[in-house]
């Protein structure tokens, strides 16, 4: 030690302080160190774009903020968000599970086996998972298990299958241009407004029509998928599915109501045309009979209402138990519809996801800073922290539903 003697060199040394040597030697040496965060708060707001969408905000003591999205039964839940706010306030947010868990159970007399409490608790579940990734630093693709495709195919909700519409094919074509690989049409017309509808001959007849004239219409590369929205009787359900198996669809969705899983492997059997099913189930343990009577060729659960990410990558594992793939329903905005594609990027089976903006092409646009988020029918998985995109809030206040708070 050239110029620095015994004591001179511990006097130096001793200037460093142990104390503060020692912190500097664990904190550059230490293999992991977990953020510490806590909720000071959750709030809501609502959009009306495909019905009323719950839009959900979790602030934290670091300044993180998670964003998370419900849809469908989405009604109410802000106020039962609200009421869970004593068990949210100092909670660790990077415990999602945890926290999901101990509001599922706590609500076991107050409907948190479905509907709007599940929905509710989606929402809140997407905006944990987006403040985990933004503290960690890391999509939230890489924390359901890391992803096995780099992007996501979409398939485009259409309702131009009418053939006495003059513009139809022309709107059919501009799908195609898009770059959609597959397209869904609805074919439940009127149902909704009867008690009950076991269609007609000349019904049938109308709805094979349709059908007819969209897969005429677009390319053959283009697969189609057909949806009866759970309106109809196992007859009509049965009889369609027959009807329809010359235009080898992707799926027929929901022949006949949610409740009965007998009725829908019925179906199921009767016919070569694959069944689909799901966007009314909640939780696990609402798909479980499901599997077991190997009642759907397909399942599309909603993502913003069967429970959230982590719930629905855990139904996701279940049906590649049963090598059924999964084609989540998504009709919400480009935040929780990036939210879903993390969970689509990390499962081995996912075969599609539904998008429902295309007579919203503005707001979809603007909806998020990052923009257009789907090119060529497909979406590219962001590296960013979170669920990969953030609110425009200039844009989407525009579309906040009438009568409601913002956030």
């Amino acid at each position: 030690m050239s110029g620095l003697s015994r004591r001179s060199f511990f006097t130096a040394a001793g200037a460093l302080s142990l104390p503060q040597l020692s912190h500097a030697v664990q904190a550059a040496a230490s293999p992991y160190r977990r953020p510490k965060l806590k909720i000071t708060d959750v709030r809501t707001a609502y959009v009306g774009a495909h019905g009323p969408q719950l839009h959900v905000r979790v602030l934290t003591d670091q300044g993180v903020v998670g964003q998370g999205e419900a849809t469908d039964a989405a009604t109410g839940g802000a106020a039962i968000i609200a009421s869970w706010r004593r068990m949210l306030v100092g909670q660790d947010p990077l415990n999602v599970e945890a926290v999901w868990e101990r509001i599922r159970t706590s609500g076991i007399f107050a409907g948190a086996q479905s509907g709007q409490y599940v929905t509710a608790l989606s929402g809140l579940e997407i905006a944990l998972w987006d403040v985990a990734g933004k503290a960690l630093g890391l999509p939230v693709y890489q924390l359901l298990g890391g992803k096995v495709r780099e992007k996501i195919r979409v398939y485009c909700d259409s309702a131009n299958h009418h053939p006495d519409d003059p513009l139809a094919k022309q709107k059919l074509k501009e799908i195609e241009d898009m770059g959609f690989t597959a397209l869904k049409i609805d074919i439940d017309e009127g149902a909704p407004f009867r008690v009950d509808w076991t269609a007609s001959n000349d019904e049938i007849d109308r709805m094979v029509k349709e059908v007819a004239f969209v897969r005429e219409t677009v390319n053959k590369k283009v697969d189609v998928a057909v949806d009866m929205h759970g309106r109809y009787p196992m007859t009509t359900g049965k009889r369609m599915a027959k009807e329809l198996e010359p235009f080898k669809l992707l799926w027929l969705e929901e022949p006949v109501p949610p409740e009965n899983i007998d009725a829908m492997r019925d179906i199921r059997e009767s016919t070569k045309t694959p069944i689909c099913c799901g966007e009314n189930i909640f939780l696990r343990h609402g798909f479980r009979e499901v599997f077991e009577k190997r009642a759907a060729d397909i399942i599309m659960p909603d993502i913003q209402k069967c429970g959230g990410l982590l719930e629905a990558r855990k139904i996701a594992d279940m049906a590649h138990a049963y090598y059924v793939p999964v084609a989540p329903h998504c009709v919400v905005s480009p935040i929780g519809y990036m939210a879903s594609c993390q969970v689509c990027a990390a499962i081995p089976n996912f075969l599609a996801l539904e998008w429902h903006w295309i007579s919203r092409l503005a707001l979809w646009k603007n909806f998020v800073k990052e923009g257009e988020i789907i090119e060529k029918g497909f979406v590219t998985i962001p590296d960013r922290p979170g669920i990969g995109v953030e609110m425009n809030e200039e844009a989407a206040r525009k579309s906040q539903l009438p009568g409601t708070q913002w956030f």
